[in-house]
């Protein structure tokens, strides 16, 4: 049943792409503004109650709807599993920003791709070179590819052979929400303990996934080069899990990948001549420089991989039928 409820999610959100400020989202924003607000007191257990409630409550529900409609119909409980899979996985919650950005350098509208990167990424992009650009629409595109796609369908088949329906699927994305909003502010909001938590727990629920979807990028693409950018480079990126993906994706279809976060101003050279710290020196894999036609190697390899891991939860679903 777990292989045609994604299936399924897949096809219908393809067809009929969720609205950002969906009814479903928007109250769980909601929900994790009231945790956040209820419950940070600065005190380091009241960060991690905090997270808990604002992930873990929606993740219960969830699981808590499923085991009721189970009890009643299996149908009813199919159903709801492909709706919490439509509003949780699925490449049109930002595929749409990667067409825009490759349609205007397809067209020699840089200033157009530089307007839709700074609106997808909500920071200034005027004055990054060319070859940078393409790099950070790589990179982007294949987080957001790992974040709404294989890491919830990780979870999401995790929890479920457990009974527990579409909780995963709904847990993944609340910490990674989560991990993006519970961020430092003007403000001083919030805590440095609530900050902590969620940056602690999306470490721990992420790294399962990230190796999983780095192994498809490398069964799929340069297994040798893949493999080698992952074990050589994946530590150095600022967030290891994230560089776990990056660097397999550098080697996969050799590109280089790593350096300057967007929005990042220069470094200042070391006051030592020639002795420039790990931390004035960007990471960068190896591989070619970013050219426009990677940005099409990269659907490929995020499609061929979203077609293995279907093909094998299929013979997984065959070999379990009587």
């Amino acid at each position: 049943m777990t292989f045609f409820a994604i299936l399924l999610a897949l096809l219908v959100e393809q067809a009929r792409p969720l609205a950002f400020d969906n009814a479903v989202q928007s109250g769980l924003r909601g929900w994790a503004r009231w945790a956040r607000r209820s419950f940070d007191t600065g005190q380091h257990r009241h960060g991690s109650v905090a997270w808990a409630v604002a992930a873990g409550g929606p993740a219960l529900l969830v699981a808590a709807v499923h085991l009721l409609l189970w009890q009643f119909s299996v149908v009813l409980a199919f159903v709801w599993m492909v709706l919490v899979l439509y509003h949780t996985v699925g490449f049109r919650q930002f595929s749409h920003h990667f067409t825009e950005i490759r349609d205007a350098l397809e067209a020699g509208d840089e200033a157009g791709a530089r307007q839709a990167l700074a609106r997808w990424q909500r920071v200034d992009v005027q004055g990054v070179a060319r070859d940078e650009l393409l790099r950070h629409v790589i990179e982007h595109s294949v987080l957001a590819a790992h974040r709404h796609v294989f890491g919830v369908l990780v979870w999401f088949l995790a929890l479920a052979l457990l009974g527990l329906g579409p909780a995963g699927a709904v847990l993944y994305r609340m910490a990674e929400y989560l991990s993006r909003n519970w961020q430092a502010r003007p403000d001083g909001t919030p805590s440095p303990s609530l900050q902590r938590a969620a940056q602690a727990a999306w470490r721990v629920i992420d790294h399962v996934p990230v190796r999983l979807t780095a192994l498809a990028f490398a069964v799929v693409g340069n297994f040798e080069d893949a493999v080698a950018s992952w074990r050589q480079d994946a530590a150095r990126f600022p967030q290891p899990n994230d560089g776990v993906v990056l660097a397999a994706t550098a080697g996969a279809i050799n590109v280089r990948l790593g350096g300057r976060a967007l929005g990042e101003p220069p470094r200042l050279p070391s006051a030592t001549p020639g002795a420039a710290t790990a931390e004035e020196a960007p990471v960068s894999t190896d591989g070619r420089e970013p050219q426009l036609a990677h940005l099409g190697s990269v659907v490929g390899l995020v499609w061929r991989s979203v077609v293995m891991w279907m093909l094998l939860l299929a013979l997984l679903t065959l070999a379990r039928l009587p």
